[in-house]
């Protein structure tokens, strides 16, 4: 079955990118804006995510109420994230409530209420969140292993800190907004059952009169050098956090790394739960993931344990990721293959996995990859091509976190 993938760039800068999937009588969106903490000033980070809250607290005639209650009788499941380059909200409903639905969004980007009378009931679900990181020890390792591999402002937590988010005000607000909420920069993808012409005139419609000035560039380096961090914490367990340079979701060999990442924690046959949790019994707990910014990528490894193996733990995890770049055999190859497609498979049945990857898509290569394109690229994966890529991107420069009663001992090779 042939995609239909659509996109059109309104005057103002908006990019609508859309996916026809005829067979569902859903249709789900989302919207990026370029939002992202990376742009919180200084003393006020974690603004972005408050703003994010605040949006949603009413928009043109609606209050916060009346916002949601709409929301519920279209029947949409809807979702609003933060991350270092955007903000970003979803929603899926009925392909007929589309429209309506789209409504409520271009009033929530571009007529936001920022009812002050909320603003501190907005406060304390940010702090509530900063708390919930606190209190997942796993979270908040990995948290600190990306920001320290990436750097500021690309490896903020978007949640900020108890200090910066009580310094917020109701102008920081509005300037956040004014400054960020912009249709420059902006993608909305759209997938599900569509009519390309009736959806670009709604679209139009909704958000064609949006304006805003655009942004300039952050900078788009990324300070990396190789580092062992603890953090105390009296407990019985230990949580260990590594991370290593890889090349970004935009380069030409992206599927080589990631076929390599699929080797490493792709399914429990792959080599991280084989040989370090149920091999040796390490762990209760170990995976690696690809990681990309626009222009960076990183492969971040986790893996929970006890305080007596620990030190044994992170041995083995990096001598897993340095013993990776011998290369890998036919059987993984084909393993990772079949668990890719299956995946692939499943996201053409969701239009929301669709309208987020579309969008991620558009964002990183400027298209998006075809269901087509992606099956010939899995299957050109051969063991050659992949043992080339990493015998000529050996895993080094390791960030380590870790996070227990005790520091441990980082062995092996730091830099190339």
């Amino acid at each position: 079955m042939s995609q239909k993938i659509h996109s059109h760039l309104l005057d103002n800068g908006l990019v609508l990118v859309a996916e026809s999937m005829d067979w569902l009588e859903s249709c789900a969106f989302t919207l990026v804006l370029p939002a992202g903490c990376a742009r919180d000033p200084a003393g006020r980070h974690g603004l972005a995510n408050f703003v994010c809250e605040m949006v949603q607290r009413g928009c043109g005639e609606l209050d916060s109420r009346q916002f949601s209650e709409t929301l519920d009788r279209l029947g949409a499941d809807r979702s609003a994230s933060v991350s270092a380059a955007h903000t970003s909200f979803g929603a899926a409903t009925l392909a007929d409530n589309l429209d309506d639905s789209l409504g409520l969004y271009a009033d929530l980007v571009q007529r936001p209420l920022l009812p002050e009378s909320q603003i501190e009931d907005a406060r304390q679900v940010c702090y509530h969140e900063i708390q919930s990181i606190e209190d997942d020890l796993a979270q908040l390792v990995m948290h600190e292993v990306r920001r320290r591999t990436y750097g500021d402002p690309w490896g903020r937590s978007s949640q900020g800190t108890r200090e910066s988010i009580a310094a917020v005000q109701p102008g920081d607000l509005r300037r956040f907004v004014g400054q960020s909420y912009i249709p420059a920069g902006a993608i909305l993808s759209v997938a599900g059952k569509i009519d390309r012409s009736r959806l670009c005139d709604q679209v139009q419609s909704h958000f064609g009169s949006w304006q805003g000035q655009p942004q300039l560039e952050l900078d788009s380096n990324v300070r990396h050098a190789p580092e062992y961090v603890h953090l105390e914490q009296s407990s019985t367990q230990v949580h260990i956090a590594v991370a290593y340079p890889s090349i970004p979701y935009n380069h030409a060999d992206y599927f080589q790394a990631r076929g390599a990442v699929g080797v490493l924690s792709d399914g429990m046959s792959s080599r991280l739960f084989t040989h370090v949790r149920e091999e040796r019994g390490l762990c209760y707990t170990v995976y690696a993931t690809y990681n990309s910014l626009r222009h960076e990528g990183r492969i971040l490894s986790y893996a929970a344990t006890s305080t007596d193996r620990a030190q044994e733990t992170l041995d083995v995890m990096l001598a897993e990721l340095i013993r990776l770049s011998d290369g890998i055999d036919e059987s993984e190859l084909s393993c990772l293959k079949a668990r890719v497609k299956s995946a692939l498979i499943m996201q053409q049945e969701s239009s929301s996995a669709r309208s987020g990857a579309i969008a991620g898509d558009w964002y990183h290569l400027g298209r998006v990859r075809t269901k087509e394109e992606i099956t010939e690229r899995i299957d050109g994966l051969t063991v050659e091509s992949v043992n080339q890529y990493l015998a000529e991107n050996r895993p080094s420069n390791f960030t380590v976190v870790t996070l227990g009663a005790e520091r441990l001992e980082v062995n092996g090779p730091q830099e190339e």
